[in-house]
């Protein structure tokens, strides 16, 4: 390759390095996260096409291939996937990164040499045996535990931590063999570990540790998990960077696993969770909480849609706090629709929302975005917290565990520890569900049978339409 191609590609990496900073900080924000988006996909579109006009490259039949039938497929999903269903397609792709991180790894240690990583005789460098073992032990761990997180979240393996006996010492010893095995791989490649050799053996090993640190997390913790997963992807993506000798995937990964690592740290902190307590799995997980059916036996207030049109239109101060049930009926049009109502009635409306709403970070907001919710209308718990104390109305759509009082006095709970949401100081609550059973963490909301609470039970979607209904 001549210097000034050389050069040139440094060039498309270093401007897609920048598009991509520039996309981080605008995804910092809602009100400039479209642009942020933006400027992501213009920068994975100059490293690709960098990429792929690299002189080097002998054939185009593979490239293409692959091109077209995964942007395919991921035309087709994002075209049909459902807001509801946004965690767990985001665990899916972690799995994907992962997945990729170990077959090129894989690829790398069955032909050293063609990818420039080994001498004449095919001897692997030393610093490329440790890159190419951190990327293939990271992305396994990547690929087996998003598997599992997303198993959690499409509801085919239950929510409710798994547990093992000496769950964190089998997670330490693995820990210490694959840390072991990487370094021994370092020193000599030829050494075989029974019929399976070294590289082999930690690869299998870190799929197992993945597999063993995501099972015991409850639906709690979930979004956390997403995060940590996301970070995961990144670091993987950027030791696979090293093996390849490719400058953007090295800025690309590193980017994701310091952004998804500090991300992790900040959910922690929302959630009052320890960090290394949540990713050595199951914390606080082990009770689950009472049944929905014991649940539904205490006496609670139920109302219609015509009552809580009434209370909304004779209050003076409304907080709407939207959780994972307006996504999942898809209610946030019909509640934007009841907002402007209000308002035009001259009632002071504005937005509360949990750092760890929907099972994902920043779900909320984005549905609320889409609804052409005005941004300055949308506070997070630390700007809002204190406003309940002075409001008429909380109106809490779907919102479970993030409002449940539970979190600050019942010692035994799941989510003990957790900052919620304050709801239950407004004058009146208002919670839309479609039943008395438990959140996603399995724990029973005592905000139900609280003497200034009515229950509005039925599908968010219709709830919210019918007091419009009302209201109009």
């Amino acid at each position: 390759m001549s210097e000034l191609q050389v050069n040139a590609t440094a060039i498309a990496y270093l401007v897609s390095a920048v598009l991509f900073i520039m996309a981080l900080r605008g995804l910092s924000s809602p009100d400039s996260s479209r642009k942020g988006n933006v400027m992501g996909i213009l920068g994975m579109f100059i490293a690709i096409t960098a990429t792929v006009l690299n002189p080097e490259i002998v054939s185009y039949g593979w490239i293409a291939g692959a091109l077209l039938f995964g942007g395919g497929i991921g035309f087709i999903i994002a075209r049909r996937i459902a807001m509801t269903a946004m965690p767990q397609l985001v665990a899916g792709f972690h799995s994907l990164v992962g997945l990729a991180a170990v077959l090129v790894a894989g690829a790398a240690f069955l032909n050293p040499i063609a990818f420039d990583i080994a001498d004449a005789m095919g001897n692997i460098f030393t610093a490329s045996k440790i890159e190419m073992s951190l990327g293939a032990a990271i992305g396994a761990i990547t690929f087996s535990g998003s598997i599992i997180a997303f198993l959690k979240l499409q509801g085919l393996m239950s929510g409710t931590p798994i547990t093992l006996p000496g769950r964190h010492v089998i997670n330490g010893a693995l820990a210490l063999a694959i840390v072991g095995f990487i370094g021994w791989f370092a020193i000599d490649q030829s050494i075989s570990f029974g019929p399976v050799h070294i590289f082999w053996a930690l690869t299998a090993l870190s799929f197992i540790i993945g597999f063993l640190l995501i099972i015991p997390i409850g639906g709690a913790d979930m979004p956390v998990v997403i995060s940590m997963l996301n970070s995961y992807s990144g670091w993987a993506a950027a030791g696979i960077g090293f093996t390849l000798g490719n400058d953007a995937l090295i800025v690309t990964g590193a980017l994701v696993g310091s952004s998804g690592a500090i991300l992790s740290y900040i959910m922690c902190k929302a959630m009052n969770r320890s960090f290394i307590s949540v990713i050595a799995g199951g914390f606080g997980g082990d009770d689950a909480g009472p049944a929905a059916g014991a649940a539904e036996e205490k006496p609670y207030k139920q109302g219609s849609a015509e009552d809580a049109a009434f209370i909304l239109k004779n209050a003076g101060k409304v907080i709407i706090v939207p959780g994972y049930g307006m996504a999942v009926a898809q209610a946030q049009h019909a509640l934007r629709e009841m907002a402007d109502l209000l308002k035009s009635e001259g009632v002071d409306v504005s937005y509360a929302i949990h750092p760890v709403a929907g099972r994902m970070p920043g779900h909320m907001n984005v549905l609320l975005a889409e609804a052409n919710v005005p941004y300055d209308e949308v506070f997070e718990l630390d700007d809002i917290n204190n406003e309940f104390a002075t409001a008429d109305v909380a109106y809490v759509i779907g919102a479970n565990d993030v409002t449940n009082p539970a979190a600050k006095t019942d010692t035994a709970s799941p989510i003990y520890g957790m900052p919620v949401l304050d709801v239950e100081k407004a004058k009146t609550v208002l919670f839309v569900k479609r039943s008395l059973g438990t959140g996603y963490a399995g724990v029973a909301n005592e905000l139900f049978f609280r003497d200034n609470t009515m229950m509005l039970l039925g599908d968010a979607k219709k709830m919210t339409e019918g007091i419009n209904k009302a209201l109009d």
